[in-house]
């Protein structure tokens, strides 16, 4: 998120929440795609991270593609930390470690996506090229300890770092040392936005296993496919990981709205001013519990869609649906990653296949199955059989729906090219984490650095 919203609404009900989620219903000619990616930017000269300031900086990098693009500034006590374009279509944020995030506008195709990404990483690569800065596509920062990564000067960061550790002992590396792909997807009704939930709520640690990409950690192998993964284990359990309300067969906004409310704050914003909110939860706030701590400690419907933005279950539900398991990859897998998903939620015979796949999978198996994969990525046992198994499967719906959304009007091939590396993984029958466990053990010779030349964009 670019941007934290500072909508005046008042709030006074829960209904009133609920309905901004439900909002998010749509016809399904107004489906959009809206993938997200993030990368970690380093010095070509010595793979060492980029800081916030300096002349070769993350500022920087954003002063000058303002200049270059026109997007709108984003500040934050007088230093720029996001671009958003002026239609509200894109934007461009900073992750707490520097990590350069690109927040793609709505569209209509996996090709178009592609696109979009293909422009984004070339003109950030015009900017950043004479800095000596390139960026690296992988899902756990290789190299660098958690005390020589940069901290960002972003408000809501600075509530985070101080909270973090009181909640779980992997937040801070989940904040400053990874990245990821996202897509984001719409719902219809309240019905639709259950089974999309659903489903991708229980495929969510397979996406996890075929997205592997984080084998690194402070310049050695951490034991693990998707350290990334493994960190979402225990970063904050009261706001991430599964709810397991959404396997029911009648869940609704209302529940998620209800689980919202009983989640702590991180903060709300007035004028222009973050206030450390993480000893409330919502529904407090809502109750009054800022009475006295904050000039105006009225609930405002801006409060709501922050507080909505700072959860992380595997799967968020906003005015639209996260899909938040991946782990950050080389290019193509900015394009594979929508396409899995769109694959398998936006055709109906795809979403019907997937459903009925995973029907009777239970919370507890799911559960077993998100904590084996970081370690056993593909080869986690999954009712007596590898995962691999099962991939290959839903891999299989994803392509069937993606061919079924047809042949797109002068884009020549249908979407399901881009599962292209989901195949490849399939029939290597190994993950990207295993392929750099294997150079790191051959080619590389017991050393990180290659990566930063192999796999940058």
């Amino acid at each position: 998120m670019a941007r934290d919203t500072t909508d005046q609404t008042p709030l006074s009900s829960v209904q009133e929440l609920t309905d901004y989620i439900a909002a998010g219903n749509k016809p399904r000619e107004r489906f959009r795609i809206g993938t997200e990616h993030e990368k970690f930017a380093f010095f070509r000269a010595d793979n060492s991270p980029v800081p916030y300031f300096g002349d070769a900086s993350i500022s920087a990098l954003l002063t000058g593609l303002q200049k270059k693009s026109g997007w709108e500034p984003i500040m934050d006590g007088g230093n720029i930390i996001g671009l958003a374009e002026q239609n509200g279509m894109g934007a461009i944020s900073i992750e707490p470690g520097g990590q350069f995030e690109l927040s793609g506008a709505p569209l209509e195709t996996i090709h178009q996506t592609c696109r979009e990404s293909n422009q984004h990483l070339a003109t950030l690569r015009e900017i950043a090229e004479p800095m000596g800065i390139r960026f690296l596509g992988i899902g756990g920062s290789p190299k660098w300890t958690y005390a020589e990564t940069p901290q960002m000067p972003k408000s809501r960061y600075e509530i985070m770092t101080r909270y973090m550790p009181k909640v779980g002992t992997k937040g801070l590396d989940m904040m400053y040392r990874t990245c990821t792909i996202q897509v984001n997807l719409d719902f219809s009704s309240e019905d639709d936005m259950r089974k999309k939930m659903r489903v991708s709520m229980k495929l969510q640690s397979l996406a996890t296993a075929l997205f592997a990409s984080s084998p690194f950690t402070e310049g050695k192998p951490n034991g693990l496919l998707s350290w990334r993964g493994d960190i979402w284990r225990d970063v904050d359990n009261q706001r991430s990981g599964l709810l397991d309300f959404t396997f029911r067969d009648d869940f609704g906004f209302r529940d998620y709205a209800e689980w919202a409310l009983d989640v702590p704050m991180y903060f709300i914003v007035r004028d222009g001013r973050y206030h450390d909110c993480t000893h409330v939860t919502f529904r407090q706030f809502m109750n009054g519990a800022l009475k006295g701590e904050v000039v105006d400690p009225s609930p405002t419907m801006g409060d709501w869609t922050n507080h909505l933005s700072t959860l992380f279950p595997d799967v968020r539900l906003k005015r639209f649906l996260e899909m938040r398991g991946a782990d950050g990859g080389p290019w193509r897998r900015i394009c594979a990653l929508p396409a899995f998903w769109v694959g398998l939620l936006y055709e109906d015979a795809a979403l019907e296949a997937a459903d009925e796949l995973t029907k009777d999978w239970s919370f507890a198996e799911v559960s077993a199955l998100r904590n084996a994969v970081p370690a056993e990525g593909l080869q986690a046992e999954f009712r007596g059989h590898a995962l691999l198994e099962m991939a290959r499967e839903v891999v299989g719906i994803s392509k069937a729906g993606l061919k079924a959304r047809g042949k797109l009007n002068g884009e020549g091939q249908d979407e399901s090219i881009f599962l292209a590396p989901l195949d490849e993984v399939l029939a290597k029958k190994a993950t990207l984490a295993e392929d750099l466990l294997s150079l790191y053990h051959g080619r590389w010779q017991g050393s990180v650095e290659p990566v930063f030349e192999d796999y940058q964009y």
